[in-house]
């Protein structure tokens, strides 16, 4: 295994072996169990750059999220979509290619809506630089946004810049009886609400209020009232979410699953947990012979198929990966 401490040796690194893949802490072990060389980004760690004024930061792909979360914490700053398995270890390159995200994802988006740039080293080894520093750029196409989810397969993530938002003054989680159409009541309301979601069973959902702590009695309280769920509500202490984006509920050594779906599917996913208002589910079983049969998505951990139930192929795509990769250094995402 490769354990590069700078770009440059990253660049050696890649082009040290003819199939490479980059892995960061391993908390999403599915996503590299493929064939080839391992460049570990342990060593690439550390933030490059953090202007709180002008609410961006610049960091290795090695460095691990949680000492993002502090650094930011610090200056009263955050980054919303919540990133997952933080307290695991996961790291910020890790974020980047798995295209994770948390609850917050709901209200303010997801990891590539954060992303301004990147630095990554493509399938021939040149270092790329990608994007911008700053938020208000507009020159050339978006690229940096094809790194997001990419898994690892188009190039080697080196930095990103991310943007972030200021950290909320408080919050307040109600939990209300699960019930046909509320979801779509709840996104469609006038509360302005932070994160929706139906931890397993799915016999209730979790509604995070965010804003003044004197604003927070009266908002919750005209929602409980517009949905007539004072007396079935009840209140929630915070560090439920982090059970949630730690993925505590799920089975340690079992497989888990990612779907994208719609409101209208939740259905099917009650014994799991679903987010982001109903557009995202995790589906965890102790084998792969136990997943459902109208299972479709993205394995995380377990022995099961990297896309359970197949995947939509497009042609932007192909022709990304020719660009960054046209040796095919790097495994496709089909592997």
């Amino acid at each position: 295994m490769f354990e590069p401490a700078t770009l440059a040796e990253l660049q050696d690194a890649v082009r040290g072996a003819p199939r490479v893949l980059c892995v960061g802490a391993g908390t999403k072990p599915r996503l590299s169990a493929v064939e080839g060389v391992r460049i570990s980004t342990r060593q690439l760690c550390g933030i490059v750059e953090y202007d709180p004024a002008e609410f961006t930061f610049t960091a290795l792909a090695g460095t691990p999220l949680a000492e993002i979360v502090a650094v930011l914490a610090e200056q009263g700053q955050h980054l919303p979509f919540d990133p997952v398995l933080v307290e695991a270890g996961s790291t910020l390159g890790g974020a980047v290619a798995s295209g994770l995200s948390g609850p917050g994802r709901f209200r303010f988006g997801g990891v590539r809506d954060f992303l301004l740039g990147v630095q990554c080293v493509d399938g021939l080894g040149r270092l790329l630089r990608l994007g911008g520093k700053v938020v208000k750029n507009a020159a050339g196409f978006d690229v940096p946004k094809f790194v997001v989810g990419s898994l690892g397969r188009f190039a080697a993530i080196g930095a990103v810049t991310f943007k972030v938002f200021p950290r909320p003054a408080a919050t307040r989680t109600l939990s209300l009886p699960a019930r046909p159409g509320l979801l779509e009541r709840l996104a469609a309301g006038r509360w302005n609400i932070d994160a929706i979601d139906i931890p397993p069973g799915g016999q209730r959902v979790l509604v995070r209020l965010v804003g003044p702590e004197e604003a927070l009695e009266p908002l919750a309280a005209d929602l409980l009232r517009a949905l007539s769920a004072g007396d079935d509500a009840a209140e929630v202490a915070p560090e439920f979410w982090n059970d949630l984006r730690e993925f505590r509920w799920a089975l340690p050594t079992g497989v888990l699953v990612k779907s994208a779906i719609t409101p209208g599917q939740v259905g099917d996913f009650t014994a799991g947990h679903v987010s982001c208002g109903g557009n995202v589910a995790y589906t965890s079983v102790a084998t792969a012979a136990e997943i459902p049969a109208h299972l479709v998505g993205l394995t995380l951990t377990g022995n099961a198929p990297l896309w359970v139930g197949g995947r939509p192929r497009y042609a932007v795509e192909a022709a990304v990966k020719q660009a960054f990769d046209p040796d095919h250094r790097f495994p496709s995402l089909d592997d």
